[in-house]
């Protein structure tokens, strides 16, 4: 009991300072290190640098300068232009555009923040003026953003593997299908809501010839390649997914350059961000590692899985129990944080109970997701916010993002149902 005190009271004294989560974790893992295991806190070294050691996660800074990038190349304006035809007689027109694009963009970015701020700086200027409902835009747009992290490469897939050590490989794999499922249930909800309100995108009837429609596809030929060089490298077993990045940064920067509007300036500002950014998910990382250990040599996740287990709970009210506390704290963490902070003990509980790593990553990064159009600290919903210049306020897009809200926990139901979906191209390809 004292332990749980401890552990309990130190994590709310270091995260009410106003220190980093970085720092509140590592600090509390130390404190428990010193009080508890005869002041071990060496471990904790050792501990980090086998982790920041990681091949793996070298990858993380690598992707991060990718998606940097082709946010600041104007390449999304050219993907959006090439997909809008395609969907422009479908009721619900150019909010189909908003969730496909995400989708391609989501495949070379891996992050949900960039691929709203991306596609959206685009789309809502272009939306409004032809009448959409800026509501209905915005929520397509925080939505169709949180497929950033699910399509691979995604920083949560790359973070996940490095801490639980599981295959890179493996967890792109896993990642398409459920990617792919979640984009078309959101097009299903635009198409159904748009054909029993036709006001809120309305449709252009103009014909478009098949041979225009094709020849917008031309323009976005480079960032498929760039796509199938990194994921199927990965996928195929040709690379390592730091090898994957290296050579995907390489290409975006040469594709940028020539295809897009990428200049010096802009390339110093994406180095600068993705600096920051990884610093960042790197503290983050530090603090969960130590705090990690401290937990593993006490055996916490062994004493949760007792209790469990004497508890007579089913394993899938574990799980349910699982999903409702990420729900309630993605209210208070970004998505990555929350993961980071939380593996130590979710992970062995869930392997424990017989769930597969890789599922388990797939069904954590969806939970996540839907923190990030959680208020208040969703984060697609901020940016989206300030991409319409406060026209839609933060409440507002928090509501019009309920009903992806609700589909992401439909879908982890359906890949709980049938984990096949998520399993059936790692076995396959693995």
């Amino acid at each position: 009991m004292s332990f749980w005190l401890t552990l309990t009271g130190a994590l709310v004294a270091t995260a009410g300072t106003g220190v980093a989560l970085g720092a509140a974790l590592g600090l509390t893992g130390l404190i428990i290190l010193h009080f508890f295991s005869n002041g071990a806190t060496s471990l904790a070294v050792d501990a980090i640098w086998s982790v920041f050691n990681s091949f793996t996660l070298s990858a993380v800074p690598m992707f991060i300068l990718l998606g940097e990038v082709l946010l600041r190349s104007g390449i999304s304006e050219r993907a959006y232009s090439a997909f809008s035809p395609l969907f422009r007689r479908i009721p619900g027109g150019l909010l189909h555009t908003n969730i496909a694009v995400c989708t391609l963009f989501g495949a070379v970015s891996g992050s949900s923040l960039s691929t709203a701020a991306a596609v959206g700086s685009v789309a809502y200027p272009e939306m409004s003026k032809r009448g959409y409902d800026k509501d209905t835009i915005v929520g397509s747009l925080a939505g169709g953003g949180t497929l950033g992290l699910l399509i691979p490469p995604s920083l949560s897939f790359l973070i996940y593997g490095a801490l639980t050590e599981t295959s890179i490989g493996r967890l792109f794999a896993a990642g398409i299908i459920p990617g792919f499922l979640v984009g078309l249930m959101f097009m299903a909800y635009l198409l159904v809501r748009c054909t029993r309100n036709p006001a809120l995108a309305p449709r252009d009837e103009a014909p478009l010839p098949l041979r225009q429609t094709l020849a917008g596809f031309k323009q976005i030929w480079p960032l498929l390649a760039l796509i199938i060089a990194v994921i199927g490298s990965i996928v195929g077993g040709l690379a390592t997914p730091t090898e994957a990045a290296g050579v995907g940064v390489v290409l975006a920067v040469i594709i940028s350059s020539i295809w897009g509007d990428l200049t010096w300036k802009k390339l110093v500002e994406a180095v600068y961000q993705s600096v920051l950014l990884f610093a960042s998910v790197g503290f983050l990382v530090l603090g969960a590692t130590i705090l990690a250990k401290s937990t593993s040599i006490l055996g916490v996740p062994q004493q949760i899985l007792e209790v469990v287990a004497e508890s007579g709970m089913g394993t899938y009210s574990v799980l349910l129990i699982v999903v409702l506390i990420y729900l309630v704290l993605g209210c208070f963490f970004d998505g990555l944080s929350l993961m980071i902070m939380t593996l130590p003990v979710v992970f062995p509980l869930l392997t424990g109970l017989g769930f597969d790593p890789i599922w388990i990553g797939v069904i954590i990064t969806i939970v996540i997701e839907i923190g990030q159009v959680t208020p208040p600290v969703g984060l697609n919903l901020s940016v989206l916010t300030a991409l319409t210049n406060n026209e839609v306020g933060l409440g507002r897009v928090a509501i019009a993002t309920v009903p992806y809200w609700l589909i992401h926990l439909l879908a982890i139901f359906i890949l709980t149902v049938f984990p096949a979906l998520t399993l059936f191209l790692p076995n396959l390809l693995f």
